[in-house]
């Protein structure tokens, strides 16, 4: 149940506010049937071996483990998945011209599929719908390696030089983009409202947005299913299903 005298609070702050920035976590996918990893119904959660296919040095050193990995890729979820109301919600904001950035936690693309504009999302754990070759750094879209991997390829090598593809996210182990980082933690700054969504908060350096956006002046307002560390900073808090506290708050007030 939303607390209708907080909602109405918060969608006040939004209409009031100039630069909205989002940060999302996998919380915001799971209506989409993406499963998190952290949460009781988590994908590591229920079977912890499963985080060795997202370690860099596993990865990379055991070709059984790649094997499992592309095998895993077939059949992600992200690939029938469609975004849900909380990604609506979001694509309603920025058609308000209230969205000036959207960090994602989140490697589904899904923000993008829902309509958000691809520049003004900030993926810093990157995308699975791209494979990076490990050795020479080309890209290419994921469904053509997988296709690879439909036709008998195992653990398909990069046919431009050999070196092992994985797809084009941050693994466990694997130093983040300073760059992706750095645009990140600057648009926090720049908020005058950051809305934390689906995440733990509990991953840094991105958790560190939070602090960051409230030391510079902005509201922060959290949703999510669970307590978060910075729950005591926010100014309000929302623990409450995304799909139905995200439409709710980024309506305009005059249109409802």
């Amino acid at each position: 149940m939303i607390d209708r005298q907080q909602r109405a609070q918060v969608r006040a702050w939004i209409d009031d506010a100039e630069r909205v920035v989002a940060l999302t976590g996998a919380g915001i996918s799971t209506d989409s049937g993406i499963p998190d990893f952290r949460g009781p119904q988590g994908v590591w959660t229920k079977d912890p071996r499963a985080e060795k296919l997202s370690d860099i040095r596993y990865y990379m050193s055991d070709p059984e483990i790649r094997k499992a990995s592309w095998q895993s890729r077939l059949s992600h979820p992200a690939w029938s998945a469609r975004p849900n109301r909380g990604h609506e919600a979001l694509v309603t904001l920025e058609r308000r011209g209230k969205l000036h950035a959207l960090v994602t936690q989140n490697i589904d693309e899904l923000h993008q599929v829902a309509g958000n504009s691809p520049e003004r999302v900030i993926e810093v754990h990157g995308t699975v719908r791209r494979v990076v070759c490990m050795s020479c750094g080309m890209r290419a879209p994921m469904q053509k390696a997988l296709e690879r991997v439909r036709a008998g390829e195992a653990d398909p090598p990069c046919r431009s030089c050999g070196g092992i593809l994985k797809s084009d996210t941050i693994s466990f182990g694997q130093a983040l983009v300073p760059e992706v980082i750095e645009r990140a933690m600057r648009v926090a700054e720049e908020a005058d409202l950051l809305l934390a969504i689906g995440t733990s908060l509990q991953v840094f350096p991105v958790a560190n947005a939070v602090p960051l956006a409230k030391q510079a002046g902005a509201r922060v307002v959290i949703v999510n299913a669970e307590p978060t560390p910075f729950d005591r900073l926010a100014d309000a808090v929302f623990n409450a299903p995304i799909g139905e506290v995200l439409p709710a708050i980024c309506t305009a007030a005059e249109t409802r």
